[in-house]
Protein backbone atom coordinates (compact mmCIF):
# COMPACT_ATOMS: atom_id res chain seq x y z
CA UNK A 1 0.00 0.00 0.00
CA UNK A 2 0.95 3.80 -0.66
CA UNK A 3 0.51 6.79 0.95
CA UNK A 4 0.50 10.29 -1.68
CA UNK A 5 0.23 13.92 -0.86
CA UNK A 6 -0.46 16.42 -3.81
CA UNK A 7 -0.78 19.69 -3.19
CA UNK A 8 -3.32 21.29 -5.48
CA UNK A 9 -3.41 25.23 -6.49
CA UNK A 10 -6.60 26.42 -5.69
CA UNK A 11 -6.66 29.49 -7.87
CA UNK A 12 -7.00 27.39 -11.14
CA UNK A 13 -9.83 26.53 -12.82
CA UNK A 14 -9.28 22.98 -13.22
CA UNK A 15 -8.96 22.53 -9.65
CA UNK A 16 -12.50 24.73 -8.65
CA UNK A 17 -14.27 22.73 -11.24
CA UNK A 18 -12.66 18.98 -9.38
CA UNK A 19 -13.28 20.67 -5.95
CA UNK A 20 -17.03 21.58 -7.24
CA UNK A 21 -18.07 18.09 -7.39
CA UNK A 22 -16.34 15.08 -5.51
CA UNK A 23 -17.89 13.05 -8.11
CA UNK A 24 -15.29 14.53 -10.54
CA UNK A 25 -12.22 14.77 -8.23
CA UNK A 26 -12.64 11.12 -7.55
CA UNK A 27 -13.01 10.05 -11.22
CA UNK A 28 -9.50 12.51 -11.60
CA UNK A 29 -8.17 10.26 -8.27
CA UNK A 30 -9.20 7.14 -10.04
CA UNK A 31 -7.31 8.17 -13.48
CA UNK A 32 -4.14 8.29 -11.86
CA UNK A 33 -4.04 4.40 -11.76
CA UNK A 34 -4.02 1.67 -13.97
CA UNK A 35 -7.78 0.30 -15.36
CA UNK A 36 -6.97 -3.26 -13.98
CA UNK A 37 -5.68 -1.91 -10.99
CA UNK A 38 -6.55 -4.95 -8.10
CA UNK A 39 -9.07 -3.18 -5.16
CA UNK A 40 -10.22 -0.24 -7.18
CA UNK A 41 -12.44 0.17 -3.82
CA UNK A 42 -10.19 0.74 -1.56
CA UNK A 43 -8.38 3.80 -2.90
CA UNK A 44 -9.49 6.14 -0.45
CA UNK A 45 -9.18 10.46 -0.88
CA UNK A 46 -9.24 13.32 0.75
CA UNK A 47 -8.89 17.26 0.38
CA UNK A 48 -7.95 19.69 2.81
CA UNK A 49 -7.97 23.27 2.70
CA UNK A 50 -6.03 24.30 5.87
CA UNK A 51 -5.52 28.20 4.34
CA UNK A 52 -7.01 29.71 2.27
CA UNK A 53 -4.51 29.44 -0.55
CA UNK A 54 -3.28 25.73 0.19
CA UNK A 55 -5.58 22.62 -0.73
CA UNK A 56 -3.54 19.23 -0.07
CA UNK A 57 -4.47 16.16 -1.81
CA UNK A 58 -4.06 12.98 0.66
CA UNK A 59 -4.25 9.40 -1.07
CA UNK A 60 -4.12 5.84 0.09
CA UNK A 61 -3.81 3.13 -2.52
CA UNK A 62 -2.96 -0.35 -3.58
CA UNK A 63 -0.85 1.09 -6.38
CA UNK A 64 1.50 3.81 -6.82
CA UNK A 65 -0.48 7.12 -8.89
CA UNK A 66 0.61 8.95 -11.86
CA UNK A 67 -1.25 12.17 -11.60
CA UNK A 68 0.68 13.86 -14.43
CA UNK A 69 -3.03 14.73 -15.51
CA UNK A 70 -4.27 15.90 -12.19
CA UNK A 71 -1.16 18.10 -12.47
CA UNK A 72 -1.81 19.67 -15.49
CA UNK A 73 -4.97 20.32 -14.58
CA UNK A 74 -4.79 21.28 -10.93
CA UNK A 75 -1.09 21.36 -9.89
CA UNK A 76 1.66 24.13 -9.22
CA UNK A 77 3.69 24.34 -12.31
CA UNK A 78 7.13 25.58 -10.43
CA UNK A 79 6.61 23.15 -7.56
CA UNK A 80 6.84 19.20 -7.26
CA UNK A 81 3.59 17.54 -8.43
CA UNK A 82 3.30 14.54 -5.60
CA UNK A 83 4.89 12.62 -3.03
CA UNK A 84 4.19 8.83 -2.41
CA UNK A 85 5.87 6.47 0.27
CA UNK A 86 5.46 3.44 1.26
CA UNK A 87 2.30 3.14 3.75
CA UNK A 88 3.34 -0.19 5.58
CA UNK A 89 5.89 1.44 7.54
CA UNK A 90 3.57 3.14 9.38
CA UNK A 91 0.98 0.06 9.58
CA UNK A 92 3.83 -2.02 10.71
CA UNK A 93 4.22 0.43 13.73
CA UNK A 94 1.15 0.69 15.21
CA UNK A 95 1.12 -1.04 18.70
CA UNK A 96 -1.58 -0.61 21.28
CA UNK A 97 -1.28 2.23 23.90
CA UNK A 98 -0.04 4.36 21.37
CA UNK A 99 -1.86 7.66 20.83
CA UNK A 100 -1.62 9.77 17.90
CA UNK A 101 -3.15 12.93 16.33
CA UNK A 102 -5.52 12.12 13.51
CA UNK A 103 -7.85 14.04 11.29
CA UNK A 104 -10.82 12.73 9.81
CA UNK A 105 -13.55 13.67 7.12
CA UNK A 106 -16.44 11.77 7.29
CA UNK A 107 -20.08 11.25 6.64
CA UNK A 108 -21.83 10.04 10.10
CA UNK A 109 -25.31 9.05 9.16
CA UNK A 110 -27.40 6.21 10.56
CA UNK A 111 -30.12 4.32 9.06
CA UNK A 112 -33.86 5.46 9.47
CA UNK A 113 -36.75 2.46 8.68
CA UNK A 114 -39.56 4.66 6.52
CA UNK A 115 -42.20 2.04 6.95
CA UNK A 116 -42.76 -1.87 7.53
CA UNK A 117 -40.94 -4.26 5.32
CA UNK A 118 -39.28 -0.85 3.62
CA UNK A 119 -35.54 -0.98 3.92
CA UNK A 120 -33.48 1.36 5.70
CA UNK A 121 -32.27 4.92 4.66
CA UNK A 122 -29.51 6.90 5.44
CA UNK A 123 -30.30 10.45 6.95
CA UNK A 124 -26.73 12.42 8.13
CA UNK A 125 -26.36 12.83 12.12
CA UNK A 126 -26.94 16.00 13.08
CA UNK A 127 -25.41 17.96 16.12
CA UNK A 128 -21.99 18.04 17.85
CA UNK A 129 -22.63 15.84 20.63
CA UNK A 130 -24.24 13.01 18.28
CA UNK A 131 -21.17 12.81 15.28
CA UNK A 132 -18.95 12.59 18.27
CA UNK A 133 -20.96 9.67 19.79
CA UNK A 134 -21.04 8.00 15.89
CA UNK A 135 -17.06 8.95 16.02
CA UNK A 136 -16.74 6.89 19.11
CA UNK A 137 -18.60 4.24 17.92
CA UNK A 138 -16.33 3.78 15.01
CA UNK A 139 -13.46 3.76 17.20
CA UNK A 140 -14.99 0.56 19.26
CA UNK A 141 -15.34 -1.03 15.97
CA UNK A 142 -11.94 -0.29 14.71
CA UNK A 143 -9.64 -0.48 17.48
CA UNK A 144 -9.21 2.95 18.80
CA UNK A 145 -10.90 5.39 21.97
CA UNK A 146 -10.87 9.09 22.30
CA UNK A 147 -8.78 9.64 25.11
CA UNK A 148 -10.85 12.21 27.63
CA UNK A 149 -9.49 15.76 27.31
CA UNK A 150 -10.58 19.25 29.41
CA UNK A 151 -14.37 18.75 31.11
CA UNK A 152 -13.98 15.29 31.02
CA UNK A 153 -15.12 15.57 27.23
CA UNK A 154 -12.99 13.40 24.33
CA UNK A 155 -10.10 14.96 22.72
CA UNK A 156 -11.17 15.58 19.45
CA UNK A 157 -13.49 18.62 17.90
CA UNK A 158 -15.63 19.03 14.22
CA UNK A 159 -13.29 21.56 13.02
CA UNK A 160 -15.21 21.80 9.48
CA UNK A 161 -18.91 20.89 8.15
CA UNK A 162 -19.29 21.18 4.95
CA UNK A 163 -22.84 20.54 3.21
CA UNK A 164 -22.39 19.90 -1.01
CA UNK A 165 -24.63 18.96 -3.76
CA UNK A 166 -23.67 18.02 -7.39
CA UNK A 167 -25.39 16.25 -10.36
CA UNK A 168 -24.72 12.76 -10.70
CA UNK A 169 -22.65 11.40 -13.25
CA UNK A 170 -25.87 9.92 -14.56
CA UNK A 171 -27.40 13.19 -15.23
CA UNK A 172 -30.48 11.28 -13.01
CA UNK A 173 -30.45 13.67 -10.13
CA UNK A 174 -28.43 15.46 -7.72
CA UNK A 175 -26.75 14.14 -4.75
CA UNK A 176 -26.44 15.81 -1.18
CA UNK A 177 -23.67 15.27 0.89
CA UNK A 178 -23.22 16.57 5.01
CA UNK A 179 -19.60 15.87 5.95
CA UNK A 180 -17.47 16.73 9.20
CA UNK A 181 -13.57 16.90 9.61
CA UNK A 182 -12.77 15.64 12.82
CA UNK A 183 -9.69 16.83 14.51
CA UNK A 184 -8.06 15.19 17.47
CA UNK A 185 -6.32 12.57 19.50
CA UNK A 186 -6.47 8.68 19.06
CA UNK A 187 -5.29 5.79 21.21
CA UNK A 188 -4.78 2.09 19.70
CA UNK A 189 -6.15 -0.10 21.45
CA UNK A 190 -5.91 -2.68 18.45
CA UNK A 191 -3.45 -2.41 16.19
CA UNK A 192 -4.72 -4.64 13.59
CA UNK A 193 -8.42 -3.72 13.16
CA UNK A 194 -6.67 0.25 13.53
CA UNK A 195 -4.47 -1.01 10.45
CA UNK A 196 -7.49 -2.13 8.29
CA UNK A 197 -9.50 0.90 9.32
CA UNK A 198 -6.68 2.90 8.14
CA UNK A 199 -6.68 0.61 4.72
CA UNK A 200 -10.56 0.99 3.72
CA UNK A 201 -11.12 3.92 5.74
CA UNK A 202 -14.51 4.91 8.32
CA UNK A 203 -18.21 5.38 7.29
CA UNK A 204 -19.99 5.93 4.33
CA UNK A 205 -19.09 8.41 0.96
CA UNK A 206 -15.77 6.94 0.42
CA UNK A 207 -16.09 7.34 -3.18
CA UNK A 208 -16.86 11.30 -2.38
CA UNK A 209 -13.57 11.67 -0.01
CA UNK A 210 -14.60 10.74 2.83
CA UNK A 211 -12.82 7.50 5.07
CA UNK A 212 -9.39 8.52 5.27
CA UNK A 213 -7.80 8.73 8.70
CA UNK A 214 -4.54 10.33 8.57
CA UNK A 215 -2.20 9.88 11.59
CA UNK A 216 0.61 12.22 12.79
CA UNK A 217 3.34 11.57 15.83
CA UNK A 218 1.59 14.28 19.10
CA UNK A 219 4.26 16.90 19.59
Amino acid sequence: MYFTHMPLNPTRRGTRDLVASPQRMHAAVLAGFLPDVADRDRILWRLDNPERHRLDLYVVSPQEPSFEGLADQAGWPAQPTWRTAPYEPLLDSLEAGQQWVFRLRANPVRSMRMGDGERGRRVPISGEENRMDWLLRQGVAHGFTVPSGAHDRPNARVSEERTEQFRRRSGTGTVTLKTVTFDGLLQVTDPVALREALLSGLGPAKGYGCGLVTLARPT
